[in-house]
């Protein structure tokens, strides 16, 4: 009989930690509540869309100023194409 008991103590304990390890417990305390989920995604939403639309911005402020740089250069074909570029991309703004 103590032998069982030693048994099924060590399994549940084995069992405890892991479920410990692969975080159940904040998984079930997740999924269980609503408004926590949909609280998260809003955030996760806006924040993506806020990196996003910063990251663009970044992203092709640095191109306009390579291409400008490489307009100063007069590269022939090159630099008439480009010329144009960053003319429709000036007065689109």
């Amino acid at each position: 009989m103590f032998k069982k008991r030693k048994i099924l103590s060590k399994s549940i304990e084995k069992l405890s930690n892991m479920l410990e390890e692969m975080n159940i417990s904040e998984l079930i305390y997740i999924l269980g509540s609503r408004k926590e989920i949909i609280l998260r995604n809003l955030y996760a939403g806006i924040f993506r869309g806020v990196g996003i639309g910063i990251g663009v911005t970044i992203i092709s402020a640095i191109l306009i100023i390579i291409l400008r740089k490489i307009v100063t250069l007069n590269i022939p074909i090159i630099g008439e194409y480009i010329a144009d570029i960053v003319d429709i991309v000036q007065n689109s703004r």
